[in-house]
């Protein structure tokens, strides 16, 4: 090679990759490059996934406002995330976090630069793998109170909700708090998302009452295609969530995808094979229900059981939501509209349970890879994963029930009877979803 073509090279290599001394000693690049690609699949599963799982599920008349509250969420989290959001979750580097709440150093994000690191990859980067998650965790509470909610009361509750509820259980668990130090086993968010998301719904679906003929008129969903092709992008979607929380492009982020893949495809079967005894017929509904119950159940697990645990984990996950889900509507009474709490909040709890016996390295075919070892261990370990559920549930529910009576006095949480028969999309949007 002659001279100038050999200096051109360099040159070119050394504008597309700047690194500096301090990140060639821990900067990864396969790492990156996964991480990359899980944010970029979590985010996917906000939108379009979850988008179109929900839109599917409401009345033609409502839409819209789904796909807007899926959208603006998007949007407003990001950007909170952004201001406040990540400092009170993980605080700023060389700064010692207490138990309950980071420190208020990273505000703007004042201390991020290009050239810091978190772990093995840029903070940049984990910075925007934590905001999706923090994007999607609002999101799922929409299915709580689908159809009725305004709009306006909506953006302040998950405004206020990501700052006063999620930001300080994240840093609970993950972002060294209290639960974390204890020992808590939650890879992906059991309790930071799942059981937050589904005890907000239900404190939500509770306060503002079921939808109008709740119980009495039926409200099918008014596109199923839509609900099945959202849930195939969750499934996708879900190997971002789950084994992009290994940080790293390793034999742990694997070893999550498999066992979330495992668990979701028995919740799927176990559903639907609930619904066949039951009912004489398995729905398309009730299979894909199933396998986001699979999912969520097995996220806080998914970094701590082997393949065998993740079947066991799957199966229970399509029978225990199974009942939940008729239970809290059938017996209780309760319009959870899009099935949170049953399904994520149970499977939340389910899986934090769970990931608590089958972590341990004592149990055969079914063991994982904790520390939990012998009934001791297990025992032990049960104990911590009971407290962060117990804690998880009464925090957000008490914060989540002060937060909608300061937004119902401030600008009315529901629409009237008039313009809830209407539909939201025409009264808060003035659009229809079809105008065929």
């Amino acid at each position: 090679m002659s001279g100038l073509a050999s200096r051109s090279l360099c040159a070119l290599i050394s504008s597309a990759v700047i690194i500096t001394p301090a990140m060639a000693d821990t900067l990864s690049g396969a790492d990156t490059a996964w991480m990359l690609t899980s944010t970029a699949l979590v985010l996917f599963m906000t939108i379009p996934g979850l988008s179109l799982f929900y839109a599917g599920l409401v009345r033609v008349k409502n839409v819209l406002s789904v796909l807007m509250q899926c959208f603006a969420l998007t949007a407003l989290m990001s950007v909170l995330w952004f201001v406040v959001g990540y400092t009170l979750a993980f605080g700023s580097a060389g700064v010692e976090q207490g138990p309950w709440i980071g420190d208020l150093g990273n505000i703007f994000l004042a201390k991020v630069s290009m050239d810091s690191v978190s772990g093995s990859i840029p903070e940049t980067l984990f910075v925007m793998f934590q905001l999706t998650f923090a994007v999607i965790t609002p999101a799922l509470i929409v299915g709580g109170f689908a159809e009725r909610m305004r709009f306006s009361a909506m953006l302040i509750f998950s405004s206020l909700w990501l700052i006063l509820v999620y930001a300080p259980i994240c840093h609970w668990v993950w972002g060294g708090g209290w639960l974390g130090e204890m020992g808590l086993q939650d890879f992906a968010g059991g309790s930071v998302v799942h059981i937050t998301a589904g005890v907000a719904a239900l404190v939500a679906a509770t306060s503002l009452g079921g939808r109008r003929g709740f119980g009495q008129t039926a409200m099918p969903p008014h596109n199923l295609t839509m609900t099945v092709t959202g849930a195939g992008m969750l499934w996708v979607g879900w190997f971002g969530f789950n084994a992009g929380s290994a940080v790293a492009a390793d034999s742990s982020a694997a070893m999550a995808m498999l066992v979330t893949h495992l668990s979701a495809a028995c919740g799927s079967l176990a559903w639907m094979t609930m619904e066949w005894l039951r009912h004489g017929k398995p729905s398309v509904l009730g299979i894909v229900t199933g396998m986001v119950a699979g999912l969520g159940t097995i996220t806080p697990a998914s970094g701590s059981v082997g393949p065998a645990g993740a079947v066991v984990i799957g199966l229970s996950a399509g029978v225990v939501c199974y009942f939940a889900t008729i239970t809290l509507k059938n017996r209780l009474g309760i319009d959870d509209s899009l099935d949170v709490f049953p399904v994520h909040g149970v499977g939340g709890m389910l899986g934090l349970l769970m990931a608590g016996i089958f972590c341990s390295p004592s149990l055969g075919l079914f063991s994982g890879n904790g520390f939990s070892d012998g009934v001791e261990g297990i025992a032990g370990q049960l104990g911590i994963q009971l407290t962060g559920i117990v804690s998880t549930f009464v925090y957000t529910a008490i914060v989540s029930w002060v937060l909608l009576r300061v937004v119902d006095a401030m600008v009315s949480l529901r629409v009237d009877q008039e313009d809830e028969t209407a539909g939201l999309d025409i009264v808060l949007h003035d659009e229809r979803g079809y105008d065929l």
